[in-house]
């Protein structure tokens, strides 16, 4: 590694996004000095008591599409001054895949420049857009986000995917010499550990997240209608469709068939995936690779997945978790029926756990990230 460090560059941050940008200056720290430029973080960060940080803005991304806009392009602006002044041979662009003027800004200075998306961002934002326009409109403004962020992959010396099935659903080539496809975060497998074993647990299925349209919360809610009377489905976050959640499943909420806990602080989801015997995450493929799947299978809580970008490389159908093959109620009912009634799901909690230990752990992914920052400085 460069002897001046990496420099990480972020667009607006949301409270899973400061985490997730967190655990990677973490890594990097180990390895050299490391810096932030962010804009929006938020107001009780640690990472400002951690590391340096250069904050372009207060501002987030906005409410309206072309306030959004605006504010894009005054942040690369912003971004290329910032760049522009820091000592660090290494830009590293983590999830700010689609910021290309401060992408080609860093190469044209003579920079080492690294992108590394953290889930399919267009998408996410035609999804978003979508219920705010018509769908061909929110489908062409995510077409142009979109071709910005494969003009950033073109233009960078390298692209970091988590896992390399992420690569192939962003169109990418893991076995490309420009492509790094190991770079999935830590779990922190002191805190996330099995501390009520797999045997004792109580037919408890449930979700971790943002309570929202692209994590499938609909299809969980009539699901959780649809349980039998010894299963209990417990929800588990916040978010847009909190109010719809809670309003639709009120009468399980009264009956204890249904829990909705609302946000929880991140120190005590060990204990919410500890009450699990099965994690649901019926997803877009708008994330690279959640978190909380890995934080799950550190648990000893086996994990029913959409399979998409990097989920098949850690949810292993059969042998760490389980494939969700439809997201229709139905389907999904009577699968999560059939999974808590099998024999092997001891031995399926315990390879989660093996998995999570030998491949995602703090020091292995430093490893992963010294094997990266050497191959391209």
């Amino acid at each position: 590694m460069s002897d001046s460090g990496v420099c990480v560059v972020t667009h607006p941050l949301s409270a899973a996004g400061e985490n997730a940008t967190r655990t990677l200056l973490d890594v990097l720290a180990t390895l050299g000095p490391v810096a932030l430029v962010t804009a929006d973080l938020p107001g009780d960060s640690s990472i400002r008591d951690d590391r340096e940080v250069i904050e372009l803005t207060e501002k987030g991304a906005g409410e309206s599409v072309l306030v959004a806009a605006v504010r894009f392009l005054l942040n690369q602006l912003r971004m290329c001054a910032a760049i522009r002044r820091r000592p660090e041979d290494v830009v590293l662009f983590f999830g700010a895949t689609s910021y290309l003027i401060p992408i080609a800004f860093a190469r044209l200075i003579g920079k080492t420049v690294l992108v590394e998306p953290r889930g399919d961002v267009p998408l996410t934002l035609r999804l978003n857009w979508e219920q705010r326009m018509p769908d061909h409109l929110a489908g062409i403004l995510a077409g142009s986000v979109r071709l910005l962020e494969r003009a950033g992959f073109a233009i960078a010396h390298r692209v970091v995917t988590y896992t390399p099935n992420m690569a192939r659903e962003l169109g990418l080539d893991p076995d490309s010499p420009r492509v790094y496809p190991h770079g999935a975060r830590y779990v922190d497998t002191a805190a996330f550990k099995p501390e009520v074993p797999f045997e004792e647990r109580d037919d408890v299925v449930g979700f971790v997240g943002r309570l929202d349209e692209e994590k499938g919360i609909r299809e969980l809610v009539s699901v959780a209608k649809q349980l039998p009377g010894d299963v209990r489905f417990r929800f588990v976050g916040d978010g847009p469709l909190y109010e719809w959640v809670a309003s639709e499943l009120a009468e399980e909420i009264e009956d204890g068939s249904v829990e909705l806990a609302g946000w929880v602080d991140h120190g005590d989801v060990p204990a919410e995936l500890n009450r699990m015997k099965l994690l649901v995450m019926p997803s877009e493929p708008t994330e690279g690779l959640p978190t909380t799947i890995l934080e799950a299978l550190a648990c000893g809580t086996p994990v029913y997945a959409s399979p998409v970008s990097g989920v098949p490389d850690v949810v292993l159908e059969g042998e760490t978790g389980f494939h969700i093959d439809s997201r229709d109620p139905d389907v999904l009912r009577s699968a999560l029926e059939s999974i808590l009634l099998r024999e092997d799901l001891v031995d399926i909690s315990d390879r989660g756990r093996d998995l999570i230990v030998e491949e995602y752990r703090f020091e292995a992914a430093c490893k992963r990230y010294r094997a990266l920052l050497e191959s391209v400085v």
